[in-house]
């Protein structure tokens, strides 16, 4: 596998004003009819000066091969001059976005999701992005979906009834993006490609499920709620029949206890309006 070997080549200015001066000796040679010293003047010039001046960007690279060998690269910013026999390759050093398209995948307990995944990336090795991948570019679409694929099969989309313990999909953003950065350098690092940040964008049930899955969240809503206000219920009751024995207001037997007891929690726990009934008679009839 190729390493990277960073190289820093002479400034182009002076390059070029050599350029600048052997143009003006062709000219010259020309105009005092030296025909063939101004021809190879220029064949020098233009074949063998001119086409070693690159111009290197900020956050941009050249790769250099010479003959199929790989020279180097230059990574610095500026006006440099190589050796003209070498074919040059630009690559970008600046941070991509890779926005992944929505996946339908299956998580661990078999339920069928959509899945997508946000990806910022830079090349980081340019001699194993250009020599050891066919396309970095394309390689790093396929990885990265490959990579989402398996981090949605092991996970589950949101908690079991009954399991509270495990990282899902849903709840443990953070646990998951980590895993999955981790998992893309692991991939990537074969092409020279650092991934700086990975996120899950798009999280929901396949359509086909999503009815279903709605109904279940639903209904664990409700019985949450029925419980807490089961428990609030429970306690009232509770505070009420001690409040009446501490101030004597009135004496129940166990029976009585039981229906007055039966009594509020239809009151506080029912989600309708109660209608009461009064009784004009004596306490047991």
């Amino acid at each position: 596998m190729y390493q990277e070997k960073i190289i820093n080549p002479p400034s182009g200015y002076l390059t070029f004003a050599l350029f600048l001066a052997l143009l003006g000796a062709a000219v010259f040679c020309f105009v005092t009819e030296s025909f063939i010293w101004g021809g190879c003047l220029l064949a020098f010039n233009f074949f063998l000066v001119l086409p070693g001046l690159i111009i290197n960007n900020p956050n941009e690279s050249k790769v250099l091969t010479l003959f199929g060998k790989y020279v180097g690269t230059v990574k610095t910013d500026g006006f440099f001059w190589v050796n003209p026999l070498t074919s040059k390759r630009k690559v970008s050093l600046r941070a991509n976005n890779l926005n992944g398209q929505q996946l339908k995948v299956n998580d661990k307990l078999g339920n069928p999701i959509e899945i997508a995944a946000v990806v910022v990336w830079k090349v980081n090795e340019t001699a194993k992005a250009i020599f050891s991948v066919e396309n970095y570019m394309q390689y790093v679409n396929i990885q990265s979906e490959a990579a989402v694929r398996h981090l949605a099969n092991i996970f589950p989309y949101d908690h079991a009834e009954g399991e509270e313990t495990s990282i899902t999909l849903k709840d443990g953003a953070e646990k998951v993006s980590e895993l999955l950065e981790n998992e893309l350098n692991e991939r990537l690092s074969r092409a020279g490609i650092e991934v700086l940040e990975a996120r899950i964008s798009h999280l929901a049930y396949a359509p086909e499920i999503a009815s279903a899955m709605l109904q279940r969240q639903q209904a664990t809503a409700v019985i949450a709620a029925r419980k807490l206000i089961v428990e609030g219920a429970v306690g009232m009751v509770e505070m009420a029949l001690e409040k009446l024995s501490q101030k004597g207001i009135v004496e129940l037997d166990e029976e009585r206890k039981a229906a007055m007891v039966s009594n509020l929690l239809v009151v506080l726990c029912g989600d309708r309006h109660v209608q009461p009934v009064v009784n004009t008679g004596t306490l047991y009839n």
